[in-house]
């Protein structure tokens, strides 16, 4: 689709937006207690090296991924054994994106000045590593804990907290819970805890919303980090730290924590309820709406990104807040672009878009690939056009943006999704889409934004929502085509949003809510995908994609832009191991490969070794996005 993004307030300049932010009464703002946002983190569990030494080394590695969070930098080290010479040494690294919090506040800096508190002047004053309250315990993290009012209920020790920061009732439940505390947590995030008494403890979201990376130094040492570059000239081995997933000192493996009933078929038996279905997913969206703060929110002139942004606005105008502006990207004259202009117009926010053309799209792919570190076609794709604007959202003064990612997955939406036989299939391959996310759409859309220091929420991952809609009967996600129930793909949650809201109002025009999915990559506009292939076979030759299998013996690519791709990713990741972070095998239209076997010449074409196509004009049941609506 063509992306857009809408940002709380009517300016565009970023000092009006600000400005108009800070002027908002207090009391109109979404829970004023952020004192960080997104940000950056590395691990280290157990290092040779001795303090001087692994100072500099973390300092070193962590300037890599800076760009996650430029506001703040923070250090912490910390011996295994105390008061033992030579003892291994354990390390945090913490690059912080700070998203203004109450200690902005006009009348809480005036009590602070009046009580000499001056510590709370200071706007970024919640920088990392976070501390358990006789500091033995030290937190980095990268993330967001849309429970910790209910988690500070659950703290024993009625010790005033230090910041405002959501992030630091894990500090403090794991002073209390220890391993136990991930499973607790209802958020997206990737964390590691080091501690003076020989602590380490490393955990990812469920879904794996927040990147983060693991590898095993030559030493024994164990690494953590939100990116794979800060691992390659340490670890013999890396790894993408799986989702909903911790590691522990008490064990040195990894444990999942993170097991829903409906990863198994025979326990998905619930029957619809679109009443469940809409107010689970509003209420995931409204807690993605903690900050305080201009925000925005990706929008499309598709469903997902449509529904979120609607919601939003109506959020807005319940709590007297301003309306989005909306923003939008892709190729001059694409269908999108037409569709996201009629979108805005009809959820009434003010509009702007950005153009970028196919050679500016392919500028900057090698950034593209340095940053998202994979050589998938699709990603690159479809993160191309979504890094061309992040960078134009963040210099409007905007760190935070909603997203839609994972509609998709949970309720069947791709295109292909149409072939399922039957509903167990259905619900095996939405599992297996929803389990790989962490590789391919989760990964864009962090590392995208994250590469100019933006953050993204995603309410259609919210673990609530997903027990939701992953618990239904399987048979009411399948297509039947010319029926008047289920005719299109993720009929159940536009048939849930098919209504009026508590003033009358419908959430989205039956055009817009019942409009085809249209892959990201292709609805920026067919120039572009077709505009990179063309680039691809210029820079591969034939004789080049000849010897393809002998250059790349390990996921060997099948055609020449996987090729163009692979050889940039080789030139920032050279070794084996990061090669194998990204996944491969075959896929059509976004599918698993074990979806292919719907179909008897997808599986044919398999079988004979063709590359078969990611984009979504591969599946016959296509419509055109030039038909605009």
């Amino acid at each position: 689709f063509a992306l857009f993004v809408g940002i709380l307030g009517h300016s565009v300049a970023s000092g009006l937006l600000l400005n108009t932010w800070k002027q908002t009464p207090s009391s109109h703002r979404f829970n004023p207690l952020r004192l960080k946002g997104g940000c950056g983190f590395l691990g280290v569990y157990g290092s040779s090296l001795d303090q001087q030494s692994l100072r500099m080394k973390v300092l070193e590695l962590s300037r890599l991924i800076r760009h996650r969070g430029p506001d703040g930098s923070g250090i912490h080290l910390v011996p295994l054994e105390k008061d033992v010479p030579g003892s291994r040494i354990s390390a945090l690294g913490h690059e912080r994106l700070a998203i203004v919090g109450a200690m902005d506040d006009p009348q809480e800096r005036k009590e602070a000045k009046i009580s000499g508190q001056h510590d709370k002047l200071h706007t970024l004053s919640g920088n990392q590593p976070l501390f358990s309250h006789d500091r033995s315990l030290a937190l980095a993290v990268n993330g967001e804990i849309y429970n910790h009012e209910e988690l500070k209920k659950m703290v024993k020790d009625p010790t005033p907290w230090r910041t405002k920061s959501d992030c630091e009732s894990i500090i403090h439940l794991y002073s209390e819970v220890g391993d136990e505390v991930a499973s607790l947590l209802d958020g997206d995030f990737a964390f590691a805890i080091a501690g003076a008494k020989g602590e380490f403890y490393a955990a990812r979201d469920p879904m794996g919303v927040d990147s983060m990376y693991m590898g095993w130094g030559k030493d024994g040492s164990v690494w953590f980090a939100s990116e794979m570059k800060c691992l390659l000239k340490d670890c013999q081995r890396i790894e993408q730290f799986p989702p909903g997933h911790y590691w522990s000192h008490k064990t040195k493996q990894l444990t999942q924590y993170y097991k829903p009933k409906w990863f198994d078929v025979q326990y998905a038996t619930e029957k619809l309820n679109f009443d469940v279905i809409k107010d689970t997913l509003l209420k995931a969206i409204e807690k993605r709406l903690m900050t305080d703060v201009p925000y925005g929110v990706l929008l499309s002139g598709g469903l997902d990104s449509s529904l979120v942004a609607s919601c939003v606005v109506k959020m807005c105008d319940r709590l007297g807040k301003p309306r989005p502006a909306t923003f939008s990207i892709g190729l001059k004259g694409c269908p999108d672009l037409s569709n996201a202009r009629k979108v805005a117009d009809m959820i009434g926010t003010e509009h702007h878009e950005f153009h970028f053309t196919v050679d500016e799209g392919i500028d900057a792919v090698q950034d593209v690939i340095y940053h998202l570190e994979t050589y998938d076609v699709t990603t690159i794709r479809a993160g191309t056009p979504m890094f061309l604007l992040a960078r134009k959202i963040k210099a409007m003064g905007v760190k935070m943006v909603l997203s839609g990612e994972g509609a998709d997955e949970e309720l069947g939406g791709y295109l292909y999704f149409h072939k399922a036989p039957n509903g167990t299939e259905l619900h095996e391959e939405c599992v297996r889409k929803i389990r790989m996310l962490y590789l391919f759409d989760c990964l864009r859309a962090n590392k995208a934004t994250m590469a100019w220091g933006l953050e993204a929420r995603v309410p259609f991952l919210d673990k609530d929502f997903l027990d939701v809609v992953m618990s239904l009967e399987p048979d009411c996600k399948l297509v039947r085509k010319g029926a008047k129930e289920q005719f299109i793909e993720k009929w159940v949650v536009r048939e849930a949003f098919n209504r009026k809201d508590e003033n009358g109002e419908v959430y989205l025009p039956k055009e817009v809510l019942f409009r085809q999915k249209e892959q990201f990559s292709d609805g920026v506009g067919y120039d572009w995908i077709d505009g990179l292939k063309a680039h691809s076979n210029k820079v591969v030759d034939d004789m080049m994609f000849a010897f393809r299998a002998d250059r790349f013996p390990h996921n060997t690519p099948g055609t020449k832009e996987a090729y163009y791709s692979r050889m940039i990713f080789e030139q920032y990741f050279p070794t084996e191991t990061a090669l194998h972070t990204v996944p491969g095998g075959p896929s059509v239209a976004c599918s698993t490969a074990k979806a292919i076997e719907w179909d008897v010449e997808w599986k044919k074409a398999a079988a004979a070794g063709s590359m078969l196509d990611q984009s979504g004009r591969a599946v016959d049941v296509h419509d055109s996005a030039k038909k605009v609506f």
